[in-house]
């Protein structure tokens, strides 16, 4: 992994520490750890093959996707690892008989 933030970058379910066995070769596949997240996406290659680390990554960190899959407009990506979403809805007055434009923003 890249060691450019100041703690020690790893990924959880790998435990770094194992001894070794005279002659053996160990795999680069066995110091990875990723998973296929379901609902129709594939694992991309950067993710199975790279040595990226990030906790927040659905198909080598710890994240889960649940629910229901989010449609909206990239706000901001100003945060690490993180970006703020705008979904835009139409309201509709009973009182007029006409509809308000509105939005929410989650990240």
């Amino acid at each position: 992994a890249d060691q450019a933030e100041k703690a020690f970058q790893k990924q959880e379910t790998i435990f770094v520490g194992r001894k070794r066995v005279l002659g053996q070769k160990i795999k680069s596949n066995d110091l990875r750890f990723w998973k296929n997240i379901g609902l129709g996406f594939k694992t991309p290659m950067s993710a199975i093959e790279g040595t990226y680390v990030d906790k927040k990554c659905p198909f080598t960190g710890n994240v889960s996707i649940r629910g229901r899959l989010l449609r909206g407009i990239v706000h901001a990506t100003k945060m690490k690892r993180t970006i703020t979403i705008r979904r835009d809805y139409l309201h509709f007055i009973p009182k007029y008989g006409r509809y308000e434009k509105r939005h929410k923003q989650l990240s």
